[in-house]
């Protein structure tokens, strides 16, 4: 588990079996993209595997806080990694739905196995 000493926002990155996670708290807007933006792009360089990004505890104030989130998206696409956002608070996810970002950035869990009787003959 590492804290980020960069920047004013506290994030927490955990390594886990198949890549990192990220979570952020506070708020992402126009004074803290810079901090983020070097932040995500050092964990995309220097890591491997699916980067789950918690935003439970963000909002996104503005523009360039969705702005961040798309670019570290390519990025981490660029870098043959996967980005999603596995963790929002509901306005967080309105915001993405809007923009039509949700079905790129969005991670949603697996739906549940059917239970169906197989087919006898």
């Amino acid at each position: 588990m590492t804290v980020s000493s960069v920047g004013v926002l506290p994030v927490e990155v955990r390594a886990l079996a198949a890549g990192q996670a990220v979570s952020i708290t506070g708020r992402i807007d126009v004074h803290t993209v810079p901090d983020v933006r070097l932040l995500l792009h050092e964990i995309i360089d220097t890591g491997a595997g699916d980067v789950l990004m918690h935003l439970g505890g963000a909002e996104i104030g503005d523009a360039t806080g969705l702005g961040v989130l798309v670019e570290a998206y390519t990025r981490a696409r660029r870098a043959g990694r996967r980005l999603a956002v596995v963790d929002m608070t509901a306005r967080t996810e309105r915001l993405l739905r809007a923009a039509r970002l949700d079905r790129a950035l969005v991670s949603r869990p697996a739906a549940p196995p059917t239970a169906e009787a197989p087919l006898t003959a």
